[in-house]
């Protein structure tokens, strides 16, 4: 598949942001992204030549913000608003392979929508896990250090060397990744065996440590997960915001090569996916 044939659907209501600069990154890769507000999937208060259907797409990005203003729960009321009528058409487009991707408040939604963690590839009704309040109890807004840790499951991190550490910006006040209480080491113990967590936070020695490094406390310090098969991935730092080293706080005097950031391989493996399997 072209390039230029790939089109992606960067989905958003009222108070996504990052849109753009996530529309962007896939944009400079040659690719033919879209936003496409949620309405037009449901065929609602739009005009005909709107309406979008989830199969016009080969991905689906939900991107970050505070979609409708985090009431109730980070990404409940997105998530909500996707289930009333797309959950089934959704659930056809990840088990076919398409490719779904959500960035912070996105990572959200696919917890609320039961995609993630998708262990054993299920799709749970209700969600089985929540991205709490930080540890800080507040906003944060910061570098963060990325220890790639998947061994070749995840399609978004293909790109990614096993172990690189990148140092990818977050900004939320929500993203400490948790399970049921009384199931936690059961729902570890299956994300290791699956080959389904992606990124942990680390410091800047590549140890495992707490805050700052780690921003929010989220169990066995997980920044990204992904589903069973690998199509469908969470992360709450923001690639988007490094795409090119000039984001980064350091650019002058890290080694990044030719005007690439540690978040574009992330937008390159999806590319790299899509061209090859569709």
């Amino acid at each position: 598949m072209k390039n230029e044939d790939i089109r992606i659907a960067v989905l958003r209501i009222e108070g996504t942001n990052c849109e753009q600069e996530s529309l962007d990154a896939f944009k400079r890769l040659g690719l033919n992204p879209e936003f496409v507000h949620l309405k037009q999937l449901l065929h609602i208060d739009c005009n005909e030549d709107e309406k979008r259907d989830i199969f016009d797409f080969q991905c689906l990005m939900i991107p970050g913000g505070f979609s409708a203003g985090d009431y109730i729960r980070a990404g409940a009321i997105f998530a909500a608003r996707i289930k009333s009528k797309l959950q089934k058409k959704l659930q056809d487009f990840v088990e076919e392979g398409y490719p779904v991707m959500g960035i912070c408040n996105g990572f959200q939604v696919l917890i609320e929508l039961g995609l993630l963690p998708g262990i054993d590839n299920h799709i749970s009704q209700i969600p089985q896990a929540c991205l709490n309040i930080n540890d800080s109890d507040r906003f944060e807004c910061r570098s963060t250090l990325l220890k790639h840790e998947n061994n070749g499951n995840c399609i978004f991190t293909s790109k990614i060397k096993k172990n690189d550490i990148r140092l990818i910006p977050s900004a939320h006040a929500e993203g400490k990744l948790l399970f049921p209480l009384d199931e936690q080491e059961q729902y570890l113990n299956k994300l290791e065996e699956n080959d389904q967590i992606v990124f942990r936070y680390v410091d800047q020695d590549g140890n495992y440590s707490g805050y700052p490094w780690n921003p929010n406390g989220s169990i066995s310090n997980i920044a990204g997960i992904c589903n069973h098969s690998g199509n469908v991935f969470g992360m709450m730092p923001h690639p988007e915001r490094s795409f090119y080293k000039f984001q980064h706080p350091n650019w002058v005097n890290n080694n990044l090569q030719n005007n690439y950031g540690d978040g574009r391989a992330i937008f390159e493996s999806v590319l790299n996916y899509i061209s090859q399997k569709f």
